[in-house]
């Protein structure tokens, strides 16, 4: 499943020189910007930190950039996007939980915001409330990737045992974006289990040709091609499975199994 973060556009460098500006103006030719602007200036510019931090792994740091960000703007959306995702990372999901919803109470028509959300209690296991918040980023008229919220929505239906709409939701992601591989990967596990092993291994096939191969896309494939009587093929997945991800939670499952 997957999440989308508001990466912002603006330059680091560009930014600090705003947060530069945050202090006394001593120019006296250049207009001043009213308070409110400037302290959303400053959050936009710890956030960027923040992410930065996050991305290069260092947490703490992250944490303080954007907390300091709150400091200046607590209503500011992408600040507890950033500080959510930071909670998931250190398993503190309790305080991840409360910057998720405080991002979709503050953005209550944005699709991202409801998308990640609706993903994050899908992966606590609230299929059914993660439900309402998929559609609501899918009512947004100017969400531009409403096909993650479908595939979301779809994969966690899944998981709640509702194959049929998780189908459905999944075919309406491929409808809008046919080669996207998480789509793709999760409608063939609806299909393997529905049964229907033949069109599963089709999407299969349509997932290896348009992404990287992963330790769960491989073990489908191995379990399909067993239900299909290839022998071959299920031992050419499972080589690849063992070769390439060693360590994954799938290959250590065909240890135990055998």
């Amino acid at each position: 499943m997957r999440l989308e973060r508001a990466f912002l556009a603006i330059a680091l460098t560009a930014s600090l020189a705003v947060l530069a500006g945050c202090g006394p103006n001593t120019g006296g030719s250049v207009k001043k910007e009213d308070a409110a602007t400037q302290r959303q200036d400053a959050a936009r510019v710890h956030t960027e930190l923040g992410q930065k931090y996050l991305q290069q792994g260092k947490l703490e740091m992250a944490l303080e950039k954007l907390n300091k960000a709150l400091s200046f703007d607590p209503d500011y959306v992408d600040a507890h996007t950033v500080l959510a995702v930071l909670y998931e990372n250190i398993n503190d999901p309790a305080k991840a939980e409360e910057h998720y919803k405080r991002a979709a109470q503050l953005r209550p028509k944005g699709g991202a915001e409801q998308n990640n959300y609706g993903t994050f209690l899908c992966k606590l296991g609230r299929y059914g409330e993660s439900q309402g918040y998929f559609e609501r980023a899918l009512a947004d008229p100017f969400y531009k990737t409403p096909s993650v919220a479908l595939t979301n929505s779809g994969s966690c239906l899944l998981k709640a045992g509702k194959r049929d709409e998780a189908e459905k939701a999944l075919r309406l992601a491929l409808e809008q974006s046919p080669n996207d591989g998480e789509a793709l990967i999760q409608l063939a596990s609806v299909l393997y289990e529905k049964g229907d092993y033949f069109k599963a291994r089709a999407f299969v096939q349509r997932f290896e040709a348009t992404s990287q191969p992963r330790p769960d896309a491989l073990l489908l494939g191995r379990n399909i091609e067993l239900r299909l009587g290839n022998g071959r093929g299920a031992g050419d997945y499972t080589h690849r499975l063992l070769q390439g991800f060693p360590d994954s939670q799938q290959a250590r499952s065909l240890s135990v199994q055998g």
